[in-house]
């Protein structure tokens, strides 16, 4: 998968993390900070009626360059906010995210797929141009190499953004799953340390 500079090799990326989600793993392994959670023949399931983030977050720090890698769907009659954070990090005393990566897919309120960087949301990315169906299933990984964050979907590059100032990598590694107003599912789910080579861009003449 080419980013700029950049070609990123999933299949060579190094397994954190990955446990088919049942109800022990989710009891050892997350932190339900909002929303309702449960599991259901490998499936995380997550349902939030609220306009916040509902979410179940990671008691484990992943440090480092991280991605996620997962498959994901709306449950009908939902149509909106597949929502994962990385190198991220909980305020105890507001009980809110705080610093944090956070990408998504049918959110921001108008279908797109988005990014933006906790808590202080002044960097937002966001495109309308993915054709989303309600209740599909698609794989998605997302994450971020020193501040360069990607999102592709079933194998595409839906979008990248580079971070000016990146999170601290080596203090915020929480990951987690977010419901915004919306019910989902989550299945598949790996954290990996994304691998990459180094490219040299330059264009090839087309006309003489």
């Amino acid at each position: 998968m080419r980013l700029l500079h950049k070609e990123l090799i999933p299949e060579k990326s190094e397994i954190l993390y990955h446990e088919e989600f049942t109800d022990d793993v989710l009891k050892r392994d997350f932190e339900i900070r909002g929303g309702k959670w449960r599991t259901g023949d490998g499936w995380l399931i997550g349902e939030n009626p609220d306009n916040c983030p509902g979410m179940v977050i990671s008691k484990r720090n992943f440090t480092g360059n991280v991605m996620l890698d997962f498959k994901a769907a709306t449950i009908p009659p939902c149509t909106h906010d597949i929502n994962v954070m990385w190198n991220g990090s909980w305020n105890e005393e507001k009980n809110t995210r705080d610093v944090a990566y956070v990408a998504g897919i049918q959110g921001w309120w108008h279908g797109k797929v988005g990014f933006e960087k906790s808590p202080d949301y002044r960097l937002n990315v966001a495109t309308q141009i993915f054709d989303f169906q309600p209740g599909k299933i698609y794989r998605v990984q997302a994450g971020s190499i020193d501040g360069h964050i990607f999102v592709i979907i079933d194998g595409k590059l839906v979008l990248e953004v580079t971070d000016p100032d990146p999170i601290d990598t080596g203090k915020f590694g929480r990951v987690g799953f977010e419901a915004y107003c919306s019910k989902l599912k989550f299945t598949d789910f790996y954290v990996k340390r994304p691998y990459w080579e180094a490219v040299s861009e330059k264009y090839q003449p087309e006309f003489s």
